[in-house]
C-alpha cells in the first residue's frame, strides 16, 4: 500500500531535476502522474524513466493555452485531481545595471504569472474541494543573492500569492503550502552556472550549515510529505529544504 494509492497529480515542470524525482516518487508510492515540460524529446525521455502511471503533456505553463491542453486532459483522462506540484519555473542572473525587460518578462511570465494560471485553472478538478497544492518557492526569495534579484523577486511573489490564497480558500479542504530549496544539484544548473557550478558546489560547503548541497531526492521527500496526509494541518506554510541556509 501507497499513500497515494488511487491518487492523481499533476507536476508541472517534471521532465528533470525536483520535478521529476517527485514525480517518480509519487508513482513508487501508488499515484498516477501528469508532468509537463516545454521540450518534447525530455518529456518523452521522462515517461521512459517513470515507466509506468505516467502521462506526458507539453506545454509551457506561461501559456494559457497550454495549461488548458494540460487540465483539459486530465479531465477527460482521470476526471479529478488530488495533488497539483506548481514546480516549473526557470532563473537566470543580471545584475541591477544590466537587467532587461525581456529578462523580466521572460522570468516572471513562467515563474509568477504561470503558477498562478496553473493553481486558478487546476483548482475546479479538486474532488469535493479537498486536496494538497504544492508551489516551489525557493531561498532566494528571502534572501539578497547577486545578480538574481529578477528571480528571487519572483519566487517572494510565490510566498505572497500563498498567503493570500488560503484566505480565498478558506473553509475548503485544499491544502496550499510552499517548499522552498536552497542549493540543489539538478540539470538546469549546468545552464546557470556553467564552467562555475564545480566553484560553485565547494562554496556551498561552507555556506550552508549542513556543509555541502541537497540532492532532488531530499526534495522530492519534502513533498511527499506536504501532499499527504502527514501534513494534514500545515496549511500556508513555506517549508525550507536547504540545509539551514536561510536560518543564519
Amino acid at each position: 500500500m501507497g499513500r497515494f494509492d488511487g491518487k492523481v497529480a499533476v507536476v508541472t515542470g517534471g521532465t528533470s531535476g525536483i520535478g521529476l524525482a517527485a514525480a517518480e516518487q509519487f508513482v513508487r508510492e501508488g499515484a498516477y502522474v501528469f508532468i509537463t515540460g516545454r521540450r518534447q524529446r525530455e518529456l518523452d525521455e521522462a515517461v521512459q524513466q517513470i515507466g509506468q502511471n505516467v502521462t506526458g503533456i507539453q506545454g509551457d505553463i506561461s501559456k494559457l493555452e497550454d495549461l488548458d491542453t494540460l487540465f483539459d486532459t486530465v479531465k477527460r483522462e482521470k476526471g479529478h485531481l488530488d495533488i497539483l506540484f506548481a514546480n516549473a519555473g526557470l532563473g537566470s542572473f543580471l545584475p541591477l545595471g544590466e537587467i532587461t525587460e525581456a529578462h523580466y518578462y521572460k522570468t516572471f511570465d513562467v515563474n509568477v504569472k504561470g503558477t498562478i494560471f496553473t493553481v486558478q485553472k487546476a483548482l475546479p478538478l479538486f474532488p469535493n474541494q479537498k486536496g494538497s497544492i504544492i508551489l516551489t518557492g525557493s531561498t532566494a526569495g528571502s534572501m539578497g543573492v547577486p545578480a538574481f534579484s529578477i528571480y528571487g523577486a519572483s519566487k517572494a511573489a510565490i510566498r505572497q500569492l500563498v498567503r493570500n490564497w488560503i484566505l480565498d480558500i478558506k473553509g475548503t479542504g485544499i491544502r496550499m503550502n510552499v517548499l522552498s530549496p536552497g542549493s540543489v544539484v539538478t540539470p538546469a544548473y549546468d545552464e546557470l552556472f556553467g564552467s562555475e557550478l564545480d566553484n560553485y558546489l565547494e562554496q556551498a560547503k561552507t555556506d550552508v550549515p549542513l556543509g555541502r548541497v541537497g540532492q532532488v531526492e531530499e526534495i522530492a521527500n519534502a513533498v511527499m510529505f506536504l501532499a499527504s496526509e502527514e501534513s494534514s494541518y500545515l496549511n500556508g506554510i513555506e517549508l525550507f529544504a536547504d540545509g539551514g541556509v536561510a536560518q543564519i
